[in-house]
Parts: structure tokens; C-alpha cells; sequence
């Protein structure tokens, strides 16, 4: 298929599953659609991994070696508001804000370019995976036996980013995208009248001292050339204006780039939270959840993942030492069990204001589809040569 067909098929591919969004583990319809494509070109497909995700397995000639690509599905739950966009999304607080349907569509890409051209020696892994925003659907997939069902050598994935100019690759070895852990602290002292702050435990106080104090972790504990972010987000109680709180509830999510940092916010956290909450009379309850794992990039894959982007897009256009982020990506897991790289593609139109990410307007570039297809069949080709 000539380039400008590959380019007017993805583009039609794009828009419908744009059009047609489905939220995490709802995507029954978007792996549908994957897996039919896929048996077009002749792949084997397994669907129902993970719950909804789907892989497509593509053998050529005698090689041994055995390489992932990987691309989210699913959508976010948000109300689209590009109203003269011809294929808007036809469901209520749904939406592709995030470009999943621009990286779905960019791996279905891939898959056509390599089942057509057929020229490497080995085998590829086309992973669909489902419920990328919640940070479930990698586990979902290692749980239900990805590894095992579907053995890979090194893995690979990418993610649009509207801040960086169209066509651009980067990425970096290490920490490229960090890690999300949520907290809940429930703090339970003794309400009253607004009036007699003497004869309660006031929990909102104590709860305010929890809030300013956590941000001496980052400041105090964790290591100035290591990087942490510690946010209180939500904050509930059940007082009035002339009354005192019995109960306070805060609630928040901290990134880091490894384990050993994760671990130090949960332990020096917990320790705050107790003993502020001792030394007030009130009690403490406090909870730890680890939502996304780190995505953390392999040195070697990360020369490989440049040298078949210069091969695509040009040496000019790649970038080897990209800043990180402290947002989060559920592809992190996967490259904690085997090799591999995680990579952005720039997403930026020429003379335009980049449309942040998870925005109600937010729409995939079509311009850099073929881009993000060719990178993945061209780092096939190099990893798998005939």
C-alpha cells in the first residue's frame, strides 16, 4: 500500500474509533474493531486478555527473537465539546482527550505495514491494551498470563504530546513518566458548637497541619537530585459554618520516578499523619495505594528506539535526553518484567496552540499516524533483521 492509501485508511480508522469511544474495560466494540482489522491482514489474534484487551501475533521467516508494541485503547470520561467536528464522539461523557484512538490506530498502522511488506525475521506482538487511564489494564493483561501466553524479547510503546512539534520522537533512558500512588487520610476527632473549640478535638486543625507538614518530605527527605511530587487534592468533613467537624477526610496522589522513593513518601507519610493526629487526641486512619508503576526506559532500547526513529523522521527531529514527566503511563509494568522503551511523538501542528491532553477539545493530529506507524515497522525491521 502506497503511503498517501496508508495515510486516507488510517485517517478513516482514526475517526471512527473517535468517534465510537469506550472507557476503561468497556471496550468491547474498539478491540472488536481491532481484531477484525487484524484478521484482515492475516495475523493471529487472541481477544479477551486482561478482560478487553486484544494481541495480534505475526511470525515471519525463522527468527527467534520476539518483539512487544503496545498501544492503549480506551477512552476518558469527559463531555466533548468540538461541536463542529464532523466525527465527534456519538456517546455522553465520552471521549478520546488523550489520543488512545490516534495510538490504536497508529499500532493497526504498523500491523499493515508489516504484514504486507513481511521484511524481517521473527516475531511481532501487536498489544492492545485496555484501561490505560485508570493505570488497570497492564496488570489486568500480566495477570491473566501475558507473559506467559505471549512471550516477548523487548517491548515498546508511544504517546502523542502536544507540546513537542509534529513528527518529533523523544524519549530518554530512565525515568521518562513517573509513578502515581493515591492516599486517603480519615482523621476522626471530636465535633461541637463553633463557639467552644475548648471542649472538642477538632480534626479540620489537625488536618491542616497534616496538609502543610507532608510537604516537608519532598522538601526534607527525599533526595535533592531525586525528584517527588506530594499533592492534597480533595479535603471532606462534616461540619457546618457554626459547627466544628467530627471527621476530615484528605485525599491526594504523590509520582516519583522509583520504588525506593514511592516507599519513602508511604513510611514518612503514615509517620506524619499518626503523630500529628496523636498529639491533637485525634485518631488516624491512613491509606496507600500504588496505581501506576514508574516508566522506567532501558539504556540499550533506548539506542535502538533512537536509531529507528532517525531512520523515520531524521536525526534532527529525535530527541535522546527529553525531559521527564511527572504524569503516568500504565505501559510502565511491562518494561518492569522485560526490555524496552517508551517513546513521545510529537503532536503539535504548525502555527497552532497545542490543545493540552485530557481536554474537552482535544483531537489527534492525522498529519503524524503514518509517522508513529513507520517508527514501530522500521524498529521491527532493525531488531528483527532477515
Amino acid at each position: 500500500m502506497k503511503k498517501e492509501e496508508l495515510k486516507e485508511q488510517l485517517i478513516e480508522w482514526r475517526h471512527y474509533l473517535h468517534e465510537h469511544p469506550e472507557s476503561a474495560f468497556e471496550e468491547v466494540n474498539t478491540a472488536a474493531f481491532v481484531a477484525e482489522k487484524l484478521r484482515e491482514m492475516g495475523i493471529e489474534v487472541e481477544t479477551g486478555v486482561g478482560k478487553t484487551g486484544v494481541v495480534g501475533t505475526l511470525k515471519v521467516g525463522d527468527g527467534k527473537r520476539i518483539i512487544g508494541l503496545r498501544a492503549d485503547m480506551d477512552c476518558i470520561c469527559l463531555q466533548e465539546a468540538a461541536d463542529a467536528l464532523p466525527y465527534k464522539s456519538q456517546t455522553p461523557n465520552r471521549m478520546h482527550a488523550c489520543g488512545h484512538d490516534g495510538h490504536t490506530t497508529t499500532l493497526l498502522g504498523a500491523a499493515k505495514i508489516l504484514s504486507e511488506s513481511k521484511d524481517f525475521s521473527g516475531t511481532v506482538r501487536f498489544v492492545f491494551q485496555p484501561a490505560e487511564e485508570p493505570g488497570h489494564g497492564s496488570k489486568a493483561m500480566i495477570d491473566d498470563g501475558f507473559f506467559d501466553r505471549f512471550p516477548v524479547d523487548e517491548m515498546y510503546g508511544l504517546h502523542n504530546m502536544p507540546q513537542y512539534p509534529a513528527g518529533t520522537i523523544a524519549m530518554r533512558v530512565g525515568g521518562i513518566m513517573a509513578s502515581e500512588d493515591n492516599f486517603t487520610i480519615r482523621i476522626k476527632g471530636k465535633g461541637g458548637h463553633a463557639s467552644a473549640p475548648d471542649v472538642v478535638r477538632d480534626p479540620l486543625v489537625t488536618a491542616a497541619e497534616i496538609v502543610c507538614a507532608l510537604q516537608t518530605i519532598v522538601a526534607r527527605n527525599v533526595t535533592p537530585t531525586d525528584t517527588a511530587v506530594i499533592s492534597c487534592t480533595e479535603f471532606e468533613t462534616d461540619g457546618a459554618h457554626n459547627a466544628i467537624p467530627s471527621n476530615v477526610v484528605i485525599k491526594g496522589d504523590t509520582r516519583s520516578f522509583t520504588p525506593e522513593v514511592s516507599k519513602l513518601i508511604e513510611d514518612r507519610m503514615r509517620a506524619i499523619c499518626e503523630h500529628i493526629c496523636q498529639m491533637n487526641g485525634a485518631e488516624c486512619e491512613f491509606t496507600y495505594t500504588h496505581e501506576f508503576a514508574p516508566t522506567f526506559n532501558w539504556a540499550d532500547n533506548v539506542k535502538y528506539a533512537a536509531e529507528a526513529a532517525k531512520a523515520v523522521v531524521g536525526a534532527e527531529k529525535v530527541m535522546e535526553n527529553c525531559e521527564p514527566l511527572m504524569s503516568s503511563e500504565d505501559f510502565g509494568r511491562f518494561i518492569q518484567t522485560v526490555p524496552g522503551c517508551f517513546v513521545f511523538l510529537g503532536n503539535r501542528r504548525d502555527g497552532e496552540e497545542p490543545t493540552p491532553l485530557h481536554n474537552s477539545r482535544f483531537n489527534y493530529n492525522d498529519d503524524i499516524l503514518v509517522t508513529g506507524a513507520e517508527f514501530f515497522a522500521e524498529l521491527v525491521r532493525q531488531r528483527l533483521p532477515r
